[in-house]
């Protein structure tokens, strides 16, 4: 691992390959780790970044008052304290909720957005009733090991015909997570709404989604790409949530034709 100093926090990552930059953002209860399978797919045609959030994998947590604002910022100061050019950006789950945070304050940053299995924030594209459902979820987690807390996740992220290896490696990430850092992160963005910032989008905007997802399921796809001008939709069938995942091969596909073309 990697690591920057940005706003006083300790940021790590992964670095690997040589080309255009492509910068990867993992989700809830995960860190860089869950991007193994893209490191070593992408890293031929890209040089692919895959950081720790704050508050995650070996990054330092981040103060509790912490907001979608500050994570935009940090991002920001990350892609310039550790990245050559103006990256592409790559934002799974969660992940996508702070590529568009990094939009919102800082629209110069990116060459290009990869939001996949993504919400315009859970207020942007979730039911209030649900939005308070998984706030509630995740604040009665916090105090229990990660190992416990993501025997509830699974039957959401993945499919079940998910490889077992696969699942337990999700199981293995998940018993690393820092309580402070995931209730900072939770009070940044349990209620983000970013709805006003999609139709802002005018950089190149791929939305990549598994057919079977149940947490960002398709209709949250479909308004996605309503609302953002003259992005692409991407479905990838018989996986879920956690897509770059179950099927990394039809997801890097995607990914490097996407980038192939509005790189050039």
């Amino acid at each position: 691992m990697d690591s920057v100093e940005v706003s006083g926090l300790r940021i790590a990552y992964q670095r690997a390959g040589r080309g255009p930059s492509l910068v990867l953002l993992h989700g809830a209860y995960d860190d860089s780790r869950s991007w193994r399978r893209q490191m070593e797919g992408l890293c031929n045609d890209f040089t692919v970044f895959a950081w720790d959030a704050p508050g995650c994998g070996q990054s330092d947590d981040p103060p509790p008052d912490l907001t979608d604002r500050d994570l935009g910022d940090i991002l920001a100061a990350f892609l310039q304290a550790a990245v050559q050019g103006k990256p592409h950006v790559l934002g799974l789950s969660w992940g996508s909720c702070m590529a568009l945070a990094l939009y919102a304050g800082h629209p110069e940053a990116a060459a290009s957005l990869i939001l996949a299995s993504a919400y315009a924030g859970w207020a942007g594209s979730l039911p209030a009733e649900e939005v308070e459902r998984r706030i509630a979820q995740v604040t009665s987690e916090l105090d229990h090991p990660g190992t416990v807390v993501i025997e509830d996740w699974l039957p959401t992220l993945f499919t079940q015909h998910a490889d077992t290896a696969l699942i337990q490696e999700a199981i293995d990430i998940s018993a690393d997570f820092h309580p402070a850092g995931m209730r900072a992160i939770l009070n940044a963005l349990g209620r983000s709404d970013y709805r006003d910032v999609l139709p802002a989008i005018t950089i190149p905007t791929l939305l990549l989604y598994g057919a079977e997802d149940v947490r960002s399921p398709l209709d949250v796809a479909r308004d996605m790409h309503r609302r953002i001008p003259a992005s692409e939709l991407v479905v990838i069938p018989g996986v879920g949530h956690m897509a770059a995942s179950e099927a990394p091969e039809a997801f890097n596909t995607a990914v490097r034709q996407f980038l192939r073309r509005v790189a050039t």
